[in-house]
């Protein structure tokens, strides 16, 4: 792994320190009137989640480490286990739901590219695309002469999820959702 000085650490970059890997939040480098430059650094444990501030001198080095992205298929859910598929070699990964996360199994259906980190064969994170396109199975029915309004109304979308659309819509139509705040976007082509 190559190692890079305290002062060129930036946020997005993962490293090796203690032990553990570390995802960059936030840096600050500070040149105080008495002393020597250190930069305050933000890290995020890619493994437990717990934070760590840590204050390293710009002479200081640490291990940067890259991951391999891999683009893989989302194939289907067997029990608490979601199953994907390497798009390269066609190997299967099972993932637990939890680690996954709610947020984002809410998202996935059959075919769908998702991207996985690795770091020595150990799956790290999940990258899902920016957007889903999802159907209106229930709403409230469309008022004549509220298409110019701003105000949004309720909806249940295909995969269960509540969102806000606009009230011209109505139950059949598709619509473009963010997959990170859920929020509906436009309506899909």
């Amino acid at each position: 792994m190559p190692k890079i000085n305290a002062n060129t650490i930036k946020p997005g970059m993962v490293l090796e320190y203690q032990g553990g890997l570390w995802s960059v939040v936030k840096t600050a480098h500070v040149k105080p009137g008495k002393g020597g430059a250190f930069a305050q650094v933000e890290l995020k444990n890619l493994i437990t989640g717990t934070k760590l501030n840590e204050r390293l001198r710009s002479e200081d080095t640490v291990d940067r480490v890259t991951l391999e992205q891999k683009d893989h298929l989302y194939l289907f859910e067997d029990g608490d286990m979601l199953v994907f598929m390497d798009q390269e070699n066609y190997e299967q990964i099972s993932l637990h739901k939890d680690w996954v996360g709610e947020d984002q199994i809410q998202y996935l259906h059959d075919g769908m590219i998702v991207i996985l980190e690795f770091h020595d064969e150990r799956p790290i994170s999940i990258t899902l695309p920016d957007t889903v396109i999802l159907e209106v199975i229930e709403t409230e029915p469309t008022i004549k002469g509220q298409t110019a309004s701003s105000s949004y109304k309720p909806a249940k979308a295909s995969n269960g999820m509540r969102v806000m659309i606009p009230p011209f819509m109505g139950v059949g139509e598709r619509i473009v959702v963010s997959t990170a705040d859920g929020e509906y976007m436009k309506r899909a082509d």
